[in-house]
């Protein structure tokens, strides 16, 4: 692992990692698929696991031989509370188990924490069409992790996920989802190397001059400290996204798409608009426009519509700045935005 990860980065450590958990031995049925991801500087592993359908649990318990005329082979059909119960358990031992073999195949100097997501492939049952929903999702660490036991006969399954403070289908039989604590498609990004911009910055850096790329990553730093967690994505071909922020309150949180503007003149409609096309096609819950102008009314009003877009203004920006990386920017426009004091700016 740590050989892949040097010659190959991130992408080499996920596929050294995928491929190794490839070859280990399941019992016929309970073996799906998988795929990882890893951000470095997190030390965190993603794993995504596709976990078997309710069908995996026997519907007959045993077969009876009734002495009739003619003789016949009669199946005892499980309770389907007990089937529920199985099925609880077996997807459980089954996350369990993923967590566990990604701890033992990575080093602890690369890996520290590894967020799990369980889905199955179903179908859903009063529509008729494809789901996949997410049954457990879960970030744990490592040294949490090794409080467990894995191999002890009493241990419950159900129990060590909930110590791993995990979010679990009530019902997984019925295939309840769960918000995941991580809910981005990796697939659907190209991701670019983290820089750290902060550390090189001005005291008083003027925001308008920063090169677009230095932007866009002091964006990054100011969302992950506000909270969420965000990775930034190459210039070219990104759809109009300028970063992937998730944030990972399971209640309200989720897919958050990023869009930054550097500019001295104020943000067309056009591009907000835009923007909300983007949130539809990568299923994001939430859309951000950033930029050092303003935006009109047409944009203001848009976006309340919608419901699920937030505009930050340089100003609103510039006190962000202040407030969580402690950088009093300034904000070189040729001319006041309307409705801006000479403060906002300087």
């Amino acid at each position: 692992m740590e050989e892949a990860f040097s010659e190959g980065g991130a992408d080499g450590l996920t596929g050294c990692v995928e491929e190794t958990l490839g070859a280990v031995g399941y019992p016929d049925g309970l073996r799906g698929g998988h795929r990882a991801a890893f951000t470095p500087e997190a030390r965190e592993l993603v794993l995504e696991v596709e976990l078997p359908g309710q069908v995996v649990v026997p519907a007959v318990t045993q077969y009876r031989y009734k002495a009739s005329a003619p003789p016949a082979v009669v199946p005892q059909p499980r309770k389907e509370a007990e089937r529920k119960a199985m099925y609880r358990d077996l997807v459980a031992q089954l996350a369990l188990r993923a967590i566990d073999e990604a701890f033992a195949v990575t080093p602890p100097s690369l890996v520290d924490v590894v967020a799990f997501n369980g889905h199955v492939h179903a179908k859903n049952r009063a529509t008729g069409k494809a789901i996949r929903p997410c049954l457990i999702s879960l970030r744990a660490s490592r040294d949490t992790f090794e409080d467990l036991v894995l191999d002890e006969p009493e241990l419950d399954p159900v129990q060590s996920l909930h110590f791993l403070n995990a979010i679990v289908s009530q019902h997984p039989y019925d295939l309840e989802p769960v918000r995941p604590v991580v809910t981005f498609d990796l697939a659907k990004y190209k991701l670019a190397p983290e820089r750290d911009v902060v550390a090189g910055l001005d005291s008083r850096p003027d925001l308008v001059a920063l090169d677009p790329i230095e932007f866009e990553h002091l964006i990054r730093r100011l969302f992950e400290k506000i909270g969420l967690k965000s990775w930034v994505t190459q210039a070219s071909r990104d759809d109009g996204v300028d970063a992937v922020a998730v944030n990972e309150e399971p209640l309200i949180g989720g897919l958050c798409i990023i869009q930054a503007k550097r500019t001295k003149n104020a943000v067309p409609a056009e591009a907000v608009r835009a923007l909300a096309d983007v949130m539809h096609d990568k299923a994001a819950a939430k859309g951000i426009v950033v930029t050092t102008a303003w935006f009109g009314k047409a944009s203001w009003d848009f976006a309340h519509r919608t419901g699920r877009m937030e505009l930050i203004d340089g100003r609103h920006l510039k006190a962000l700045l202040l407030e969580h990386l402690d950088i009093d920017a300034l904000i070189g426009l040729p001319k006041l935005p309307p409705g801006w004091e000479t403060g906002d700016l300087t």
